[in-house]
């Protein structure tokens, strides 16, 4: 038995640090947010930009250039429409950028429970043992207590890691979704506050502001 929940805090270990370096990675600004596709947001002023926007977005894959696209795609629909679409996509994006955070919420979870199993284990053994053989040998009783109560140890020390590493990814996906959404707000104001081939844009008022 004590066997077992070691080995299952051990995968459990291997699998917490490599969902908090994926996610490190996954969770880079640059590869969410890349600085090559903010520059050539902010130069689409036009409707005769979006097409180098496109382009862009499209050699430096990342949830934010697929959210630009994504309204690119759809400056003939109405405003409304297109801001609905861009937000549903986002939604998309959100849970994919959540994917690996809700490993580390359970491994939060369910390490503590693991060690807390294996010391319940060990000391029903050796409360077993000592029942029948009495308490002849202090010191070995004294070394089988502190051999299980390290799995409780070991347990936290997974926990501790991947609390850490949860609340601040959680943290850094919520920043990054209200940067996504400036950004892509911006894009919307632009495009449908210029007028498209001389005609208003869907939703505008001619020389205003939606």
């Amino acid at each position: 038995m004590d066997a077992l929940i070691y080995t299952l805090l051990a995968l459990t270990s291997v699998v917490g640090l490599a969902f908090i370096v994926e996610r490190g990675l996954a969770l880079r600004w640059s590869r969410v947010v890349p600085p090559p596709v903010i520059a050539a947001l902010s130069a689409c002023r036009t409707p005769a930009d979006v097409d180098v926007l496109r382009r862009i977005c499209a050699q430096k894959p990342s949830p934010l250039g697929r959210l630009l696209i994504q309204g690119a795609d759809h400056l003939d629909w109405p405003k409304a429409d297109n801001v609905d679409a861009i937000q549903t996509a986002a939604r998309h994006e959100i849970v994919r950028l959540e994917r690996g955070i809700v490993v580390l919420e359970i491994i939060v979870g369910i390490a503590p429970l693991l060690g807390l199993v294996g010391t319940i284990a060990g000391m029903m053994t050796v409360f077993g043992d000592l029942g029948q053989t009495g308490l002849n040998d202090v010191a070995k009783l004294a070394q089988g207590i502190a051999l299980i109560l390290r799995a409780t140890l070991i347990g936290l020390l997974i926990a501790i890691p991947a609390l850490i590493s949860w609340s601040y990814f959680s943290k850094k996906v919520e920043v990054l979704a209200v940067e996504m959404e400036a950004l892509c707000d911006e894009f919307v104001r632009r495009q449908y506050a210029e007028p498209r081939g001389g005609i208003p844009g869907p939703g505008t008022i001619p020389n205003a502001k939606s």
